[in-house]
Parts: structure tokens; C-alpha cells; sequence
């Protein structure tokens, strides 16, 4: 009795346990359905949806809210011929608003978000629960039953099966999927580092109004300082300053949409009438290719609206809806619609338009607003930076980085130091490289329109898999999206060699990055699955595994969430003792965006009791993070602990994998390991310690660790408690690629340069896991490719 108590104070105090078999530890439906109901969004009260939209203004729409500051200066680079033009602008304007932020983003994509995380791993996440596209085949049916693990059910001969029959058809197909999700992230990036050269920029252009003999120079200079300080208090993340994002943010939207107003009844309301399209037709009748092209810079009024789906994170989708019908989508028209009424009686202020039009009376104090504002808006768009990066390390789509949590409160604030400064360096660089707003804005419309083009390609596939949407109403939605984007696209094209080359560079350089090491991660872990050691093996060896084993605990790390790894088999084969108690190790990503602590980890036992050999599985979702105070080895013990604990009251069920979690059959290995003549397979071994480093165990000695291992049930827990207290070394594997003689030479520069020299540069994992140094052991294996 007292036991039993014991083990349900453990099971509260340390989360549940789902380690046993679905059939021996099933959670009762009252938990069950307390713990969906926890990750499941909530309705939440008028007055809260309220609240929250004002405080979305700050994080979603700063972007998009400081597209005023340079729309019609890049849309008439070399001025304006004709007053109609403005009006045919302006309506373009209104009704690119209209179309891709209000009706596509604000109530179509925005509802396609994970759980309320937002971007194109978003998307893509949603894609790999409903369809078997994900290019690391580490899951299992396990995986399915957590409560963020959320899909939809669909009929096998519906159109939805035939798409994900279709898409899981070749790795060809899985591969463009992923190829075209790492270029809308690049692109992402790319804005990350447009979006604060060009606000910040446009908004210290106004020093040069009240100056008109200062030079250019000054101007990009203070632009640059204000870019220097931006990046620099970085680190501190927005939790300290976020509170002052909406409120800034909000005194800008109504600003700009009152001196809207006031330049409509000051210089008159003819420009209304561009709320009829066909000013759109003659404006395009009248310029011709001129009016085609300028479409770039209409383009302009619309960045930001992917950085508003990638922020999406904290806020509910009705609370974001709610911001940009009712302040956003208003405000934005009545600015533009004011500086167009100003622009047809001044039209060779076009350069500077936005500031012209602003009453002297509060001239200044709209100047530090802008400011601020372009702060805030670049804030938003290097956060949304560091949170796709997150996620495609995540997904193994990009080298292992330094990743900081800025916030208690927040899990999304993050910071990641050395994307911080490349971003800086480009910034700064472009800034200081092109000196106007006109290259860069031809630069960031093509970024944007290509981010576009990739969320409605992966926005069908969305339609037809998750929301199982009728095929016409997906067909509606691709007619109207690309017709938009594809004009947009066009234009932009025509600008590459004004600017517009930059995103697309900056991109390419990233995806080579992220495709290069995927394609490494991916041909390590195949490596590591056809590699791997039989059970049969393993079992021959008998309890002591042909070794003396040691007093301690081995924890051995491995890519493999089943099987006996390659490493481990190197290990034994190569030292002549294995500690008492050893530990496979799993750290994998799944495609959610978190996994709950209480569902964190996964338990089970390899081989009889005797052998004392334990295989531990913690799963990660793409928001999640290994924060420096999670002590991840004392969780690991704890949910260890537990397991043993439970599976002592279940003796009838314990002398077999039978009950394990994943209660598969043993797996023959491809490759025989019984020699150390492995085919393509070249092993070294290397050590940081030359020795087990013990820990002062308690007076009760160890007289109770047998080199043979041997057990009985009851000290079983005693047994290990004392293997812990003897001490924890932590042997990690160390998979080197490279490629083989044969190879061409493209691959043999993407393997044995870019991917070695990134492995190198990136953070270990036994930094991740606070691995401490004296228990850290090494075993590296050379594999050809």
C-alpha cells in the first residue's frame, strides 16, 4: 500500500507516464479529455478578443502598418506624367489590400494556422500529420496519440486520398515539397533583412525635409546607427519593451489615418473614385509597360502581410481579424487615399510624399512616430526570422544554433545570436550598399511576392488534406490568388537587375545551406537505421553483453527511436566493459508545435530484466526549446524511475518487449556486425575523459551492483538508484559524412566542404543536453556517401 502510494505522488509530482503498452497504460478518458482541452484553442470572452486585438497591433501589423512611408515613391521612381496615374495607384492599392491581406491572409490563411503558430513550417507541419512527406523517417504510430498530435480523418476513396496517395507516391514529390517550403523560409529571411532597411531608412529620410541641403549620406548613416542599435538590444528580447509595441503602433494607424482625412478634405476628394476598378484598366491602357512595371512598387502596400501569418502565435485568429477590419484595413486606406489627394496638386513631391503631406503643427512628433513605428515593424519581422529559424532546426532543415529564451512568460520570444548578426551585417549592408529606398523596395517586393506564391501552393494542398474543402471552392481560391500574385510576379521580374536580385541571392545562399544539411541529416540517419544491431545479437551475448559491466549508467545517444545502434556494438567490440545499467538515448522533432511535459518521454526495456539495457525516447515539437535550467538528465531518470516503478506492479506482463511502448518485433539489421569488416563504414573512437568519473555514492556502498547484473525484481530500483550514484557518463555518437571516390564533383564539395565545414561550426549536442564535459565519451564513425 504504502508503494502504491509512492508511485502516485511520482506520477504527479513528475507528469504521467505513457510508457507502457497502449493495452496496460491507457489514460483514463477523464485526463485524457482534460489534457486535449488544455491544447485545444478556447473560446475566449468579447472583452478578452478585445484586449487582445489591441496588443496584436504592436506584434502582426507593424509591417504592413509603415508601407505608407515609400508605396508611392516606388511606384513613380521618375515621377508622375499624369494626375490619373495617381488614381489608378491609388485603386490598385485598395484593391491589392482588399484581395490578398483582408480576404486571403485576415480569413483564409490565418485559420490554416498549427495549434496558432503561424509560417510555412506551419503549413508544412499540418502537411506531414495528414500525409507520410516528412523526409526523416523517425516517427511512429506512438506519435499520433499525443494530444497536440491533431488531424483530420478522411474516407479512402475521397479526393483528399487521392491527393495524399499521390503526394506519398515518390521521395521526387516529397522533395519538392520541402524544397518549396525551405525557399518561402529563405524568402522569409530575406525579409528579415529588407523590411528593417527600408523602414528604418524611409523614416530617417525625413531629417532631409526640414534640411534639404543635407546629403544623402547623413541620412543612411543615421539609418545604419538606428540598425547598429536595433540588433544590439537584441538579446534583451520584447518582453521588456512589447508592452509599448500596440500602443505605438495603434497612435500610428490613427496618425496616419487622421492626416489621411485631413488631406482629403484639404486638397479634395476626387481621388474616391479609385474605388472603382476601372481606373485600374486605364491606368494600365495608359502607361503600358511603364504602368506594368510599377506594379513592384504597388506591390509595396502589401509587405508584411506573411511577416502577420508568421507572428500569428499568441493571438487567437479572431482577435487578429478584429484588429485589421476595425483599425488596420481603415486606417491604411485612408492614408494612402490622403497622400494620393496631396500627390494631384504636388506631384513632383512624390520623392518624399509621405512626409509632405504631414501638417507643419505636428510635423516632429509624426517624425518620432514613424520612427518608433519602423522599430517596431522591423522588431516584428527579425522575431519572425529567429521563430522560422527555430523551426527549421527543428525539422532538421538547418545547423544546430544557439537558441535563447528571452522570456518566462512567452515561449515563442526567442533569440539566436549568430542569425542576429549575419542579419545585422546584411542589413547594413544593403542599407549602405544601395542608399535609396527605390533598389531596396524592388528588392523587398520580389522577396514578398515569392513568400506569396509558395503559402498558396502549400494553401491548396492545405484545402484539399486537412480542411477536405470541395474542389471547386479550392479551385476559386487558386484562380484568384495566383491571378494576383502572378501579375505581381511578373512585374518584379522586370526589376532583378534594379534590386530586385538581392532577395534572391541572399535566398539561394540559405537554401544551398539548409538543403545541404538536410541532405546530410538525412543520409546520417540512414546510415544509423541500415546499420543498426539485431536483437539476436544482442541477446546472444547474454546479461553481461560478453563484458564485465561496471558499476554506473551509460547513456547512449542515438538518431534511432528502435533498434540497437551501430555505435553501440563499436563501443562493446572495442573497450572490454559497459556500465551495469545502459540507456539508449532518443531526442527526436515531431511535426507539432509542442509536446506536452506530461507526454515528453517515452520508456521502454530492451531484452530480459537481466540485461538491465533501457531505450528512452524524448520527443520535441518545432516550438519547443531545451532551456539552459531544464535539467534534461534528471528527467530523463525520473520518467526511468517510474517506468520500473510500474512495471514492478505488473510482474505477470514484465518478462518480455511484449508490453513496451512500441511492442515491435525484433528488427533484423542489414548489415552484419558480428565482424568488424563493415562495408563502407570506417570507426575511430575517441574519449574526453579518460575514465568513468564517480559520484560519492551513499553509505549503503555498492555491494548491491553485480558485474553480471544480475537482479531480482524487488531491488531492481535500488539496484539502479545505485548505478546512478556511482556515476552517469554520457557516450555520444559522432557520424561523419563524406563522400565516396566515385562521387561527382558538386557532391564532394557539398559533403566534404560545406556540410563538414557547418558540422563543424555548429553547436555540439551535448551542449544542448548541459552534458557535463568530464562524463562526456565520443565514438565517431566515419560513413561514405
Amino acid at each position: 500500500m504504502a508503494s502504491r502510494v509512492q508511485i502516485d505522488e511520482g506520477t504527479e509530482d513528475k507528469g504521467g507516464m505513457w510508457a507502457l503498452d497502449q493495452k496496460l497504460d491507457q489514460p483514463m478518458d477523464e485526463e485524457a479529455g482534460r489534457l486535449r482541452n488544455m491544447y485545444r484553442e478556447k473560446k475566449v470572452s468579447a472583452l478578452l478578443v478585445l484586449r487582445l486585438a489591441f496588443q496584436s497591433l504592436g506584434v502582426v501589423y507593424g509591417d504592413l502598418g509603415t508601407s505608407p512611408l515609400y508605396v508611392f515613391y516606388n511606384t513613380f521612381p521618375h515621377g508622375i506624367k499624369d494626375t490619373e496615374d495617381v488614381i489608378g495607384a491609388l485603386s490598385l492599392v485598395i484593391y491589392s489590400l482588399t484581395l490578398i491581406p483582408l480576404l486571403k491572409y485576415v480569413f483564409v490563411v490565418c485559420r490554416a494556422n498549427d495549434g496558432g503558430q503561424g509560417g510555412t513550417f506551419a503549413l508544412y507541419s499540418l502537411l506531414c500529420r495528414h500525409a507520410n512527406i516528412h523526409t526523416i523517417p523517425n516517427q511512429h504510430r506512438t506519435d499520433k496519440e499525443l494530444t497536440t498530435y491533431s488531424r483530420a480523418k478522411f474516407h479512402e476513396h475521397s479526393f483528399a486520398a487521392k491527393t495524399k496517395k499521390w503526394l506519398e507516391g515518390t521521395a521526387f514529390r516529397k522533395n519538392a515539397i520541402l524544397i518549396l517550403v525551405l525557399l518561402g523560409t529563405c524568402m522569409v529571411i530575406g525579409d528579415g533583412i529588407l523590411t528593417p532597411a527600408i523602414s528604418v531608412l524611409s523614416a530617417s529620410g525625413g531629417i532631409k525635409l526640414d534640411h534639404p541641403n543635407m546629403s544623402n549620406g547623413v541620412v543612411v548613416l543615421v539609418a545604419v546607427v538606428i540598425l547598429i542599435g536595433l540588433f544590439s538590444m537584441q538579446h534583451f528580447g520584447t518582453d521588456r519593451v512589447g508592452w509599448l509595441f500596440a500602443p505605438i503602433v495603434l497612435t500610428w494607424f490613427l496618425l496616419i489615418g487622421g492626416i489621411g482625412i485631413f488631406n482629403i478634405i484639404t486638397y479634395g476628394s476626387t481621388v474616391l473614385k479609385a474605388f472603382s476598378p476601372v481606373y485600374i484598366y486605364r491606368y494600365f491602357k495608359r502607361g503600358g509597360r511603364d504602368g506594368w512595371t510599377s506594379l513592384g512598387g504597388i506591390m509595396l502596400s502589401i509587405t508584411g502581410t506573411e511577416a502577420l501569418f508568421a507572428d500569428l502565435s499568441h493571438f487567437p485568429v479572431p482577435a487578429v481579424q478584429l484588429a485589421f477590419t476595425l483599425v488596420v484595413f481603415p486606417c491604411l486606406l485612408l492614408a494612402y487615399s490622403g497622400q494620393a489627394a496631396y500627390l494631384m496638386k504636388n506631384q513632383a513631391h512624390v520623392s518624399d510624399a509621405f512626409y509632405r503631406s504631414i501638417p507643419d503643427s505636428i510635423y516632429w512628433p509624426m517624425f518620432i512616430i514613424a520612427t518608433a513605428a519602423a522599430v517596431v515593424a522591423s522588431q516584428a519581422t527579425i522575431s519572425a526570422t529567429f521563430s522560422i529559424i527555430k523551426q527549421a532546426l527543428a525539422l532538421g532543415c538547418f545547423p544546430r544554433v544557439k537558441v535563447v529564451h528571452t522570456s518566462k512568460k512567452f515561449l515563442g520570444q526567442i533569440y539566436i545570436p549568430d542569425i542576429n548578426w549575419v542579419l545585422m551585417i546584411l542589413c547594413i549592408a544593403v542599407t549602405a550598399g544601395f542608399k535609396n529606398k527605390s533598389q531596396i523596395g524592388n528588392a523587398y517586393g520580389t522577396a514578398v511576392v515569392i513568400v506569396m506564391l509558395v503559402t498558396t501552393l502549400l494553401m491548396i494542398l492545405i484545402m484539399l488534406l486537412v480542411w477536405r474543402c470541395h474542389w471547386i471552392l479550392v479551385l476559386i481560391f487558386t484562380a484568384l490568388s495566383l491571378l494576383v500574385e502572378c501579375t505581381y510576379f511578373s512585374a518584379v521580374l522586370f526589376k532583378v537587375d534594379q534590386g530586385g536580385w538581392v532577395p534572391l541571392v541572399i535566398a539561394a545562399a540559405f537554401l544551398l545551406i539548409m538543403y545541404i544539411w538536410h541532405y546530410g541529416t538525412v543520409k546520417r540517419y540512414e546510415f544509423e537505421m541500415h546499420s543498426k544491431v539485431s536483437m539476436a545479437w544482442i541477446l546472444g551475448l547474454g546479461p553481461s553483453l560478453g563484458l564485465v559491466r561496471v558499476p554506473g549508467i551509460g547513456l547512449v545517444y542515438t538518431e534511432l527511436a528502435s533498434g540497437v545502434p551501430h555505435i553501440f556494438s563499436h563501443f562493446i567490440t572495442n573497450l572490454p566493459a559497459i556500465h551495469s545499467v545502459v540507456v539508449f538515448v532518443c531526442v527526436k522533432y515531431l511535426p507539432v508545435y509542442t509536446v506536452p511535459e506530461e507526454e515528453r518521454f517515452l520508456v521502454k526495456r530492451i531484452g530480459p530484466k537481466s540485461f538491465h539495457m533501457f531505450r528512452c525516447v524524448a520527443r520535441y515539437g518545432y516550438k519547443d526549446l531545451h532551456k539552459k535550467d531544464d535539467n534534461f538528465e534528471k528527467k530523463l531518470f525520473d520518467n526511468l524511475f517510474m517506468f520500473v516503478r510500474l512495471e514492478s506492479m505488473m510482474d505477470g506482463f514484465s518478462d518480455s518487449d511484449e508490453y513496451s511502448l512500441y511492442g515491435q518485433q525484433t528488427e533484423r539489421s542489414r548489415d552484419c556486425l558480428l565482424n568488424d569488416n563493415v562495408d563502407n563504414v570506417d570507426t575511430t573512437l575517441s574519449s574526453v575523459s579518460d575514465s568513468i568519473v564517480p559520484v560519492r555514492s551513499p553509505g549503503k556502498g555498492q555491494s548491491t551492483i553485480r558485474s553480471s547484473g544480475q537482479t531480482t525484481d524487488g531491488d531492481e530500483m535500488e539496484f539502479m538508484n545505485n548505478c546512478r550514484d556511482a556515476g552517469v557518463v554520457h557516450i555520444l555518437g559522432n557520424t561523419v559524412v563524406r563522400a565516396g571516390r566515385d562521387s561527382r564533383f558538386y557532391k564532394k564539395i557539398a559533403v566534404d566542404y560545406v556540410y563538414a565545414f557547418l558540422r563543424k561550426i555548429c553547436r555540439e549536442n551535448s551542449v544542448i543536453f548541459n552534458v557535463p564535459h568530464e562524463s562526456l565519451l565520443n565514438v565517431g564513425q566515419i560513413f561514405y556517401v
